[in-house]
């Protein structure tokens, strides 16, 4: 049986990981980020991948920078090392360490979407595909040959959380697939098209701010492309508002100004205008300071917070 280190940190590894213990590959090492601090106590909390491996004691290495500790893993002996979401690039010694090389499963359609959000950058650009890649790690990002892929649809509905659980089982399955032919030495080979090269880097706070200018359509891509993190916001009444959930709507509200709010539904919802004289509507909110809830709950008892004209900046 050959022996795998596997690199991995966040939610979307731990099923990777899973499916190599279930198909009884031999996992000898699990390398992960540092334990770091979390929520408003600032409690320091294991990374999800650190957790999976204690559950079937396999030892945990936790390098701050992999670079200057790499020399660690030279000394399990492993035949392949398989990462998944780790976050951090691997050194060239690395690289050429194991016979059967570095792979990596990445959550996009390579060469599209190269880099640490490729998730969030399918549905923020309104792809209507992405997919799994299992490559060849290279010293460049993200930038080695291809194995294998397997296309994953993306509907009009999904966000962030819905894609990247269904990605992360489809890249769980597909290691499985591909692992007995990368063993053999039967596998596919082939060099990216950097003609066709986009990236993903990781979001930004200046991307979490909604600009009401734009298409209805992108500002709706733009809420569900940050949910259920990092999650956009606009100002509203001076302070920051995140918006949790909304939808589009083709009606047309001629002469509005981007960010203006055209229409209150009730108690459960307004409508904002966007650039192109369409509107999004709001559902779900969370007010600067407060939880995260429902419009219905936002306006309840209050009913005139929020005022057609209003303007969202």
């Amino acid at each position: 049986m050959k022996r795998i280190i596997f690199m991995g940190t966040p939610d979307f590894a731990v099923p990777v990981l899973d499916a190599l213990i279930e198909a009884s590959y031999e996992v000898v090492l699990v390398v992960s980020q540092p334990d770091r601090p979390k929520g408003r106590k600032r409690e320091l909390t294991a990374p999800p991948v650190k957790d999976a491996a204690l559950k079937y004691n396999i030892p945990v290495f936790q390098p701050e920078k992999l670079v200057d500790e790499y020399e660690t893993l030279l000394t399990y002996e492993a035949d392949i090392i398989v990462t998944a979401a780790y976050g951090q690039l691997l050194p060239k010694a690395l690289l050429e360490y194991p016979p059967f090389e570095c792979i990596n499963v990445h959550a996009s359609l390579l060469p599209e979407l190269r880099g640490g959000a490729p998730i969030h950058y399918a549905i923020l650009e309104g792809k209507t595909e992405t997919g799994i890649s299992i490559m060849y790690m290279a010293e460049k990002l993200d930038a080695g040959d291809i194995i294998s892929q397997e296309k994953v649809t993306i509907g009009k509905t999904d966000h962030v959380g819905i894609m990247h659980d269904r990605l992360s089982e489809v890249g769980a399955n597909l290691l499985i697939e591909t692992l007995p032919s990368i063993f053999a030495r039967t596998n596919k080979r082939i060099v990216q098209n950097e003609a066709k090269v986009s990236f993903a880097p990781n979001i930004s706070r200046e991307q979490e701010q909604i600009n009401w200018n734009n298409p209805h359509d992108q500002v709706y891509n733009q809420i569900r492309g940050l949910h259920p993190w990092p999650v956009a916001y606009t100002v509203f009444a001076g302070s920051r508002m995140k918006i949790w959930w909304g939808e589009p709507t083709d009606e047309i509200f001629t002469g509005k100004k981007p960010g203006e709010i055209v229409a209150v539904e009730g108690e459960t919802a307004f409508i904002v205008a966007c650039g192109n004289e369409k509107g999004v509507r709001i559902i779900e909110v969370q007010p600067a300071g407060k939880k995260r809830m429902a419009v219905s709950e936002f306006l309840r008892g209050n009913p005139e917070q929020v005022q057609v004209g209003d303007l969202l900046e």
